[in-house]
């Protein structure tokens, strides 16, 4: 990846510009002309490097929830498993990974009886079994802007959160039609064009002031981790007693990405979820190494990413 694109990349997951013109605003910050900016990201985003440009919302805050689910698919199975989780918007990330919990999954939906069903028909039609529902209690970490930097200390620059996930959280969001159509639009791609929002038909003052609610986190490009240089990845899950030092702690390290308090469930005894990202094996298992010793060498278990098998951001108020 050249040094331009690299640059680009480090601007517009967190700030692409707001304007009538983005490209011609972020040629000005590059030093390049706004014909230049755009074919470079229409470049990044053909390649697959980015997969969406477009608004991050905060599910909670527009009435939704989240919940991570983990469970068992014989590995004649998986297809089919991948197959009928494909079909389901509501879930937006899958994984195989490597634990007798095979297979971990999101789901966000309206309620958690949506959730429960989701999982439900799961089993009916797959092989999925011994299913867990997994809500978190705690956040430590979360809207990660990944870095496609060399230097190993810089690559993500990150945003460690403390945000207890309760109902004093804060106020959900009602949004009225016109709320209801941008948010909708936005949580999509925004159009390949040089007036992306123009072309929308959508006012930029109201994604600013989406972000002002802080019903959206931020504006700007999603990237597949392993097409921008991380390509390696894994779930480490931490059983520890002061939970909130743990996090703490795993929230300032730069390979982690996200990072969660979860109840343990039966065969899963552990409490702290983090999500770890480096460019090869060796720097992900140094990455790993260090905070299991910075947290007293805890028990805790390692779950590669074996398998994407669905990666896709979730379209609010679609029906």
């Amino acid at each position: 990846m050249e040094a331009l694109d690299r640059k680009i990349l480090e601007i517009i997951q967190d700030g692409f510009p707001l304007e009538e013109r983005p490209y011609a605003a972020l040629g000005r910050r590059l030093g390049v002309s706004e014909e230049d900016a755009f074919d470079h990201v229409e470049g990044l985003r053909q390649s697959g490097v980015i997969r969406r440009l477009g608004g991050i919302y905060d599910s909670r805050r527009l009435g939704y929830i989240s919940r991570l689910c983990a469970g068992v698919v014989p590995e004649g199975n998986l297809d089919g498993f991948a197959a009928a989780a494909d079909k389901i918007p509501s879930i937006t990330h899958n994984y195989v990974r490597s634990h007798a919990y095979n297979v971990w999954f999101t789901v966000i939906a309206r309620s958690e009886a949506e959730i429960q069903e989701t999982v439900r028909v799961l089993e009916a039609e797959t092989g999925l079994h011994d299913a867990h529902v997994l809500s978190a209690s705690r956040m430590f970490k979360i809207n990660t802007v990944m870095k496609a930097a060399t230097n190993v200390t810089d690559q993500i620059a990150d945003k460690p959160v403390s945000d207890k996930l309760d109902s004093k959280g804060a106020d959900p969001f009602v949004p009225n039609v016109k709320d209801r159509h941008r948010i909708n639009t936005l949580s999509k791609d925004i159009p390949h064009t040089l007036t992306p929002f123009s072309d929308l038909g959508i006012d930029i003052s109201e994604i600013r002031g989406d972000l002002d609610l802080k019903i959206m986190r931020r504006f700007g490009a999603v990237l597949r981790h392993q097409q921008a240089g991380f390509d390696a990845n894994a779930m480490v899950c931490f059983s520890v007693k002061d939970a909130d030092t743990a996090g703490k702690v795993l929230a300032e390290n730069p390979h982690i990405s996200h990072c969660y308090e979860r109840a343990p469930f039966e065969g899963f005894p552990y409490n702290i979820y983090a999500m770890f990202h480096a460019t090869n094996a060796e720097e992900l298992q140094t990455a790993i190494d260090g905070s299991v010793a910075l947290l007293g060498r805890p028990a805790h278990a390692v779950l590669t990413s074996l398998k994407e098998l669905k990666k896709t951001s979730f379209v609010y108020f679609e029906a």
